[in-house]
This record gives structure tokens, C-alpha cells and sequence, in this order.
């Protein structure tokens, strides 16, 4: 705690725009904001937060129940008044003047150099030094030190960063952020799900140009023609965007899910409690041993998070290709390859998802990722899975029965007794639990067979969560086909019966790694590239895995 209001005092002399900020809202309200470094996720439990956090100089935000309008969520940044807005206006005109006389840059850092320089040459400040060789003497602007880096600051995030929601862009705990017309920008908070923010887009013109901007950067021009489009932002991020005022009645729409670089590891997941060490020690079996797997849900169920965490449990000396709309798969695996699709241009250079996953067929991949089906690449997948691919995607449905409808069904049209060539579906759900936003696996499927006597599919649920108990029970103990009747004879079992207790191993392994916090993603994936490395799944003395993994962990 000392450490934090060092950290707040600091950052109050450092930044003049959160000092007045905190002096404000504490005149207010009566109560000033705790500072944080950074948050946790049992901060979701405070029904009543008032908390400040930076998300990178000046930048701070500021998350508090408001008594009339609920939870708020409250940018702080650099202010600007309208006499300074029209030196600023008057600064951008000089700066456009004296911009040719400047080289060309390489990257951001050049591009920064020169905005400072330029700056310079057309701002009069005391601390600064006048440059003589100026061409506009005359025309410089007065302003003081702090005017001076509040310029600077909204240069910077206008031209080389993302404008208006550069701030809640920079946040790590924001999933995804809406916009629709002039109304405030929205956020889904990964700690306090969704509020309302500060910001947003006074004039149709400044949302329309900011749009435009979006769209030209994701190289995919919009408008009135051409009104919905989709892809990722430089960063991953994935965009959808709706511009027309004909369809988004209440004006232009755009939605972002925000992309992270290093994905959450399935020993977060079951930290969180999104799944269970069971059922992630049985989903490193079938992963392990080549099982093909969808993961199922609702949008923003979090089921590419998922595929992601589970990823590492594939033997990392094989070849993963995966394959996409846009990128959102990570694989830790050194032989990945990922394919993109392109859907713009002339009819022939056009490339679709099931032409990636017919064209990673003939590249034998030990394992085929598919982002996201919705489509007719689903059969190509099915047809994957019958060559002997092992095969992993997500899709949209909440329950085995209406995954087979939809697999079955227009536009995909798997033949119903091919089905059984999928092993496992997971389910999973995204919900509101006491105002905190929570996933859950809901349930873990196998696969049975095609029935055709019933002319229909057989399933069995080995995994089921109680919403009761927020518990995940393994229905499947000495009643799972998949472990039973297909990896224990691959691992050459001579008592299938064996294969429960190398789960139960797997599963105090996962629960020593939450124990001990080790969820960080490179390091998670060192102990498993170790693993696998050793080819210690060959081995089939449980006490000698169990203390191979003893070793392993403490090291880690």
C-alpha cells in the first residue's frame, strides 16, 4: 500500500491534469480515489470501486459508482480549453507549413522526432530555446510548459496512435469497446463488465472521419455503398464496423474485441474457474494424443481463448497449421503455420477459409486449427478428420444436439454419419454472476458413433458444471469412451482402467501449477516444451511422471 501512494504522489506532481482531476472528483464526492498500479480480478467483488489505475503516461482512468448512473468508468488525460484549441489549431497550421522541410521517416520513434522538432520551431515557450533557422519567426505561438506537452500529447495520439480511444485501447483489462452514433463509447471490463465511459464523438463528421480511418487501415474502405465490413487492426484487433445511417438507425456503429498478444494459459483459466484440473488433464490427453475437438458457445463465450490456452497441450515437436478470417489463433508451437484468408480483390485472387483448410491438407499437419466455423469450410474440416487429421476449432451453438443440426444443416451439410468422426465438443457460457462477468465450461461431450438404427448420433456428457456450486463434476470416471477406447489402447495400456489414473496425475500437475502461480504463458509453455522434448508421454510409470514434473516444477 505504501508502495501504491508513493506511486499516486508521484504521479499527482509529475501530471498537473490528474492532480486537478483528484482535487475535483475528491471535492465532489467527498472521497478521493485508491491508486493502482495494476488490478486484480477479486476486485470484482466491490460493488462500491473508486479506483485510479495508468494505462502509460499521461494517461490515467478512474472506475467508481456514480449514486445515479452506476459504475463509470473515466478517462483522464490532458485537457485542452478553447483558447487552447485555437492555438492548437493555429500550431497544426504552422506545423503543416514547416512539415515539408523535414526528411522522411522510418518508423514511429522518427516520426515523434520530428513532431518534437517541429514543435519547436513554431512554439515559444520559456524553457525552450528559440531555433534560429526558423522560417516563421512571426508566427510562433505563446504557450507555457504544460500547454506545450498537452500539444504534443494530442499530436501524437491524433496522428500516430488511435485517436479518441488510444486511452481506453491502451487498457489491458478491456475486452471489448462499442460505439454506436454519438452516444458514450461503452467498454466490457474484464474485471466489471460493462460500463459506460467518458468519451465520445460529438459531430457525424468526427465519427464518419474516424471510421473511415479504421476501415482505410484494415484496408477495407466503407461506405454508403459498401456499409458493413470486418478485419483486424494492426494489433489484432478485430473490428466490425457499420456505417450507414440506412441500417445503424441510430447512427454509424463500430465494435472492437480487443486482441492480446500473450494469451491467458489454461492454468489461468483454472484459476478463474473457467474450467476445472480434471477437465483440463482431459483435454491434454485428447490433445496429446490427437483427439479432434470443437469448442462451442455463445459470442464472447470465450471460446478462442479457450482453443488458445489448450494449444500448448499439443506435442510441441509436431506441425500446426491453423487457419482464419483474421488472426486471433496462437500456437506455441515452432512449426506453425498460419493462413489468412482474402476475401477483397478480383474474383481469382480471392481466398476463402475452406480453400486454407483444403490447401493445409496437402501440407500434413499433425494438427488443423480452424479459427471459427460458419460455413462450408466445416466439410472440408469433417473431411480433414476422415484422412486421420487431427482437427480443433470453434463454433457457434450451446448444446451437442444443435452443434449436429447446424453441422448438418445449410450451408455446412456434413452427412450425419460422418459426425462421429469429431471426438469431444466443450460448451461453454459467458454469464453475470453478483455483477461480475464470469465464463464457465459448461459441459464436455464425447462422441460416440453414428447410430443407424436410431439414425442418429450417440453422445455422452463426462463433464458437467452446477451453477449451483460453481463446481465442474467428472461424470465420466470408468465410463469414457474416448479415454477407454481410444487413447489408452494408442498408450498401450494393458488395463484400460489405467488411463484414470494418469488423468488424476495430469490433474494434480494442473492444480500444483495454480498453487504455485505458474500461469505466465512462456513459462508454462517451457515446462510442456521440456516435456515433450523428453518424450515422457511414452512412459508409462505414473510415479515416475509424477516425479519428473516434481523436478520440473520447482525449477519453474
Amino acid at each position: 500500500m505504501a508502495k501504491e501512494m508513493s506511486g499516486f504522489n508521484t504521479a499527482m506532481e509529475k501530471f498537473p491534469h490528474l492532480n486537478r482531476y483528484v482535487e475535483g472528483f475528491t471535492a465532489a464526492y467527498g472521497e478521493t480515489p485508491r491508486f493502482y498500479m495494476s488490478l486484480s480480478r477479486g476486485m470484482a467483488v466491490d460493488q462500491f470501486p473508486n479506483m485510479l489505475y495508468p494505462v502509460g503516461d499521461p494517461i490515467f482512468l478512474h472506475i467508481y459508482r456514480d449514486p445515479e448512473r452506476g459504475k463509470r468508468y473515466i478517462v483522464i488525460e490532458p485537457q485542452m480549453d478553447a483558447d487552447l484549441k485555437a492555438r492548437y489549431r493555429r500550431i497544426m497550421d504552422l506545423a503543416l507549413r514547416e512539415a515539408p522541410m523535414e526528411k522522411s521517416y522510418a518508423d514511429e520513434e522518427e516520426f515523434k522526432e520530428i513532431i518534437t522538432r517541429i514543435l519547436n520551431k513554431v512554439t515559444t515557450i520559456e524553457e525552450l530555446k528559440k531555433e534560429r533557422y526558423s522560417r516563421f519567426e512571426a508566427d510562433r505561438v505563446r504557450i507555457t510548459q504544460e500547454e506545450y506537452k498537452t500539444i504534443q500529447y494530442y499530436i501524437v495520439r491524433d496522428l500516430i496512435e488511435s485517436g479518441i480511444l488510444e486511452p481506453i485501447l491502451r487498457d489491458p483489462y478491456n475486452e471489448d469497446i462499442h460505439s454506436v452514433g454519438l452516444s458514450r463509447i461503452h467498454v466490457i471490463h474484464k474485471i466489471f463488465g460493462m460500463l459506460e465511459t467518458s468519451i465520445r464523438f460529438t459531430t457525424e463528421c468526427e465519427l464518419h472521419e474516424y471510421i473511415r480511418n479504421i476501415a482505410e487501415r484494415i484496408g477495407k474502405p466503407v461506405s454508403d455503398a459498401v456499409p458493413i465490413v470486418d478485419g483486424a487492426l494492426p494489433d489484432g484487433s478485430r473490428v466490425n464496423i457499420v456505417y450507414s445511417e440506412d441500417i445503424s438507425k441510430l447512427g454509424s456503429s463500430f465494435t472492437i474485441r480487443k486482441f492480446t498478444e500473450e494469451p491467458l494459459t489454461f492454468v489461468a483459466l483454472t484459476q478463474f474457474g473457467t474450467m476445472s484440473p480434471e477437465i483440463g488433464a482431459y483435454l491434454w490427453l485428447c490433445m496429446e494424443n490427437g483427439m479432434s475437438i470443437i469448442i462451442s458457445g455463445e459470442t464472447a463465450s470465450g471460446k478462442t481463448t479457450t482453443l488458445n490456452a489448450c494449444l500448448t497441450f499439443i506435442n510441441h515437436e509436431h506441425k500446426v497449421y491453423s487457419a482464419e478470417d483474421t488472426p486471433e489463433v496462437i500456437a506455441p508451437q515452432p512449426v506453425w503455420q498460419r493462413l489468412i484468408t482474402r476475401p477483397t480483390g478480383p474474383e481469382g485472387s480471392r481466398v476463402e477459409l475452406f480453400d486454407l483448410v483444403r490447401t493445409a491438407l496437402r501440407s500434413r499437419p499433425n494438427y488443423i486449427i480452424v479459427g471459427e466455423t460458419r460455413g462450408v469450410e466445416g466439410n472440408y474440416m469433417f473431411q480433414a478428420m476422415q484422412t486421420g487429421h487431427s482437427v480443433m476449432s470453434t463454433f457457434h451453438a450451446p448444446s451437442t444436439r444443435q452443434l449436429i443440426q447446424r453441422f448438418t444443416g445449410d450451408p455446412i451439410n456434413v452427412p450425419i454419419r460422418f459426425i462421429d468422426n469429431l471426438n469431444v465438443a466443450l460448451f461453454q457460457q459467458i454469464m453475470y454472476e453478483g455483477g461480475v462477468l464470469i465464463r464457465r465450461v459448461t459441459s464436455v461431450d464425447e462422441i460416440l458413433r453414428y447410430s443407424k438404427e436410431m439414425d442418429g448420433v450417440l453422445t455422452r456428457s463426462v463433464f458437467r458444471w452446477d451453477p449451483f456450486t460453481d463446481t465442474h463434476y467428472f461424470r465420466g470416471m470408468n465410463n469414457s469412451y474416448i479415454l477407454e477406447d481410444k487413447i489408452a489402447p494408442f498408450l498401450k495400456f494393458e488395463d484400460k482402467r489405467d488411463i484414470y489414473k494418469e488423468l488424476e496425475m495430469r490433474a494434480r500437475v494442473i492444480k500444483e501449477m495454480v498453487d504455485r502461480n505458474i500461469v505466465e504463458y512462456d513459462r508454462v509453455n517451457r515446462l510442456f516444451r521440456a516435456y515433450y522434448k523428453l518424450k515422457i508421454n511414452t512412459i508409462r510409470d505414473i510415479e515416475e511422471k509424477r516425479h519428473w514434473w516434481e523436478r520440473a516444477l520447482q525449477a519453474a
